[in-house]
C-alpha cells in the first residue's frame, strides 16, 4: 500500500494570496470557483504573472482583487471598467482583466461596460451573475429575473432584465460566452482563450448567492442551484444569441443556454498619438 505524502504548499500559492484564506464568502457562493478558474488560466498562460492586473469593482465579486497575488486595483463601485482602461492605455503590454459582479458591471457601471466593448477596448471582462445585489442585502438588481423576488420586491420584480451575452454581441464584444459555476473546465478554458484574443472579451458566469437571492425565491442552498444548472443548461448552437432564447428564469423549468455565443475579430480600439508640434 503506498503511503500518502503530504504538502505545505499548492500550485496556485503564487496566484492567489493563501494568507488570507479563508475567504470571507458565503457557503454555496460560486465567486471562489470563478476565481479559481482565474488563477488557474494565468498560471497556464505564457505571460509572466506579474504581466497580469486585475481590477474590480465593489460587490461580493469586488473582491477577488484582494485575494489574487497580482497588480490588483479594488476601485470605486461601477469604475472598475474606466480604471481597467486607463491601466490598458498607459500599459499596452499588460493582461488586465476586470473581474466583478453583475451588479456593478450592468447597473451603475452599465455605460462603461456597453462603451468598452462598442470600442474594442483589449481588456478582459469576467462577469459573475448571481441576480441581485448580494452584499447589501439581495436587492433587485439589473439581472434580476423578472418575477423573481428580492428584499426590495416582496412582490416579484416588475422589470424585464439585461442578457447579458444578447447585449454585450449587439454593441460590439470581439468574445462573449457564459457558463455557469459548475462548467468549471468550460470556465477557465475561456477565460485563458480571452488571454490570447485581442478586443474586449466578455465571460459570463453563472453563481449561485445562497444568502441574497436563494434564500428569496426558494432555492435552498448553493448545491441545489447548480443541480438547476446542470440539469437546464444547454450548448449553444453555432453561437446562437437570439433575445428570447437567453433570458434566464430559474423558478420555470425552460433551458439555460450556455457556450461562446461571439468570437469574432472587429479592429481593436488603439489611441491616436499625438505629433509634437516643434
Amino acid at each position: 500500500m503506498t503511503q500518502a505524502t503530504f504538502t505545505d504548499s499548492h500550485p496556485l500559492d503564487q496566484i492567489i494570496r493563501s494568507d488570507r484564506m479563508p475567504h470571507i464568502w458565503c457557503p454555496g457562493c460560486g465567486i471562489g470557483i470563478v476565481m479559481h478558474c482565474y488563477a488557474q488560466a494565468i498560471l497556464e498562460y505564457s505571460l509572466p504573472a506579474e504581466k497580469h492586473v486585475v481590477v474590480s469593482g465593489i460587490g461580493c465579486s469586488g473582491r477577488v482583487a484582494g485575494y489574487m497575488n497580482i497588480d490588483s486595483y479594488h476601485t470605486t463601485h461601477g469604475r472598475a471598467i474606466p480604471f481597467a482602461l486607463g491601466i490598458k492605455l498607459t500599459k499596452p503590454e499588460l493582461m488586465v482583466t476586470v473581474f466583478s459582479g453583475d451588479g456593478d458591471l450592468a447597473a451603475i457601471g452599465g455605460n462603461h461596460l456597453i462603451h468598452a466593448a462598442r470600442r474594442n477596448v483589449d481588456i478582459k471582462v469576467i462577469c459573475v451573475n448571481n441576480f441581485n445585489y448580494g452584499m447589501t442585502g439581495g436587492q433587485v438588481g439589473p439581472t434580476t429575473p423578472k418575477g423573481a423576488f428580492g428584499t426590495t420586491a416582496p412582490y416579484g420584480n416588475p422589470e424585464q432584465p439585461f442578457n447579458l451575452p444578447y447585449l454585450l454581441a449587439a454593441v460590439g464584444a470581439n468574445f462573449v460566452s457564459r457558463w455557469t459555476a459548475m462548467h468549471v473546465r468550460q470556465v477557465k478554458e475561456d477565460i485563458l482563450y480571452s488571454f490570447s484574443k485581442p478586443g474586449f472579451t466578455f465571460i459570463e458566469v453563472l453563481a449561485p448567492c445562497p444568502v441574497g437571492f436563494g434564500k428569496s425565491n426558494d432555492i435552498e442552498d448553493g448545491l441545489e442551484e447548480m443541480e438547476l444548472y446542470r440539469q437546464r443548461s444547454v450548448l449553444v448552437c453555432d453561437g446562437d444569441v437570439r433575445a428570447e432564447g437567453l433570458v434566464i428564469d430559474l423558478r420555470e423549468e425552460k433551458p439555460i443556454y450556455v457556450g461562446r455565443f461571439i468570437d469574432r475579430d472587429l479592429a481593436v480600439y488603439m489611441p491616436v498619438k499625438l505629433e509634437t508640434v516643434e
